[in-house]
This record gives structure tokens, sequence and C-alpha cells, in this order.
């Protein structure tokens, strides 16, 4: 498969193909990548690899007991130790910046959408941010995505009607879920509670059958502990928080 540069932006979070990201973007690192990025003409994608941190910290460690304006600036590895690829985790997925929006203060207001998984080959820290070798990791269905698919949006509608009722929410309004195997597999794995190693394990599945099966089984899971646990603190799977960069 043909490898690519792609511009990395860690996380401790898990992007999905298809899922909308809002980003805070304050780190200077970050407003560098920012700044190249809207340069780029009108005709051309706006890329950036968004990838879970597996080790490390996703605002650079700064220095306590100097004053703000005194503090050394992070460079494009701070707080990933000597080896970032060591870091992260190998499989990360293509954000493509629809709107990037600097503010008065230097920062950026950032809107991106999951296009592509790809796997993180190496990282080159020569520049003011990281940038990635990847290749992009082609969707396979997988045998019986479609009947797995319809098994995953019974478990789902009952994973919520758990989580809304252990919130005391109402499921009224709520739209349809996607028909298409792989697209509902993508939005699935963002919308339920989980914490990110499991999200990692959905978006790294080989095939989206894999994924479907996985999905099946922790929203199965979810939902018995749930009716065992109905005081169980839910939180609104609908509502994805801007990440702070």
């Amino acid at each position: 498969m043909t490898t690519a540069r792609l511009p990395l932006f860690p996380l401790n979070s898990v992007l999905f193909p298809g899922l909308v990201l809002p980003l805070n973007v304050f780190e200077q690192r970050y407003r560098a990548l920012m700044r190249d990025l809207s340069q780029l003409p009108e005709s051309e994608p706006r890329r950036f690899g968004v990838v879970a941190i597996r080790d490390g910290h996703e605002v650079a460690p700064s220095s306590p007991g100097l004053p703000e304006d005194a503090r050394p600036e992070p460079g494009p590895a701070s707080g990933f130790g000597a080896d970032p690829l060591r870091a992260f985790h190998s499989v990360g997925c293509v954000a493509d910046a629809a709107a990037i929006r600097p503010q008065q203060n230097g920062t950026y207001e950032v809107l991106a959408t999951g296009t592509t998984r790809f796997r993180l080959l190496s990282v080159d820290a020569s520049g003011p941010y990281l940038v990635g070798e990847v290749e992009e990791i082609p969707e396979q269905q997988g045998e019986g995505a479609g009947a797995l698919a319809s098994g995953v949006v019974r478990a789902f509608r009952a994973y919520q009607k758990r989580l809304a009722g252990a919130a005391e929410q109402s499921l009224a309004g709520q739209a349809d879920l996607p028909g298409d195997p792989s697209v509902l597999s993508y939005l699935v794995a963002a919308a339920a509670v989980l914490d990110t190693p499991a999200k990692q394990r959905l978006l790294q599945a080989p095939d989206t059958a894999s994924r479907l099966t996985e999905e099946l089984r922790l929203l199965r899971a979810e939902t018995a502990v749930m009716s065992k646990l109905p005081s169980l603190p839910a939180v609104d799977i609908t509502r994805r928080p801007t990440s702070p960069n």
C-alpha cells in the first residue's frame, strides 16, 4: 500500500470516520498546524491525523513555579516521551477541517470530520508539529455485516433506553440510525459510553462485521449492568465535548 505524510493531532479520545470533531486549539505547536492548513489553496483538503494517546499527555506539561510568560514553549513531541510513536495507538483517523477560525487571542476554533482510518508507521518530530508517515486502511464489510447490523440496532436501542432511564431523560425525537453497516458501526462506537481502549479496539477492528460483533457483545453487557444498577450515572450520548486541544 502507498504511504503519505500527515500532520498529527494526538488526543485522549478516539475519532471515528463520519463523526464531527470540534477543537479549541491553543498550544503553539497546534496553532502552527492550523496556520499552515489555513494557508492551503481552497482546492486542497485541510487534513490532519487524529491518534489516541496510549501513554502521554494531551496538553504539554508546564513548568510549575514559573510565571506563565516565562515558561518554555513545548516542542512538537512534548509530553510524548523520547519516541512519540510508542506513545500513540497505531491506528488513527484522518480529520478533514471544514472550518478553521482564528481568534483574537491567537487560538483557533476548528470543526473537523473524521474520514478514513490510517495506520501510523513512523513519527517525525523535526518540525513545529508532529508529522506521521501513514497508510490508509480500507474498510471491508466482512461476512454477515448486514445481519449483524440489524442486531446492533436492536441492542443499541435497548442500551439507549437503559441509559436514558438512568439519567431520567426522554428518547423522543431521536433520529433514525443509518442503514449502512459500516456507518452504523462507527456511529455506535462513537456514541457508546466506553473507555478509550475499548473505543480504540473498535476503530481498529479488521472489518465492519468484526466491529459490529464486538459492539453487540459490549452493548448487551453494558445494558445488563445498567439493568442491575438502575442508579448508574449516565451521560448525554449524543454530545461530544469540544477538545481543549
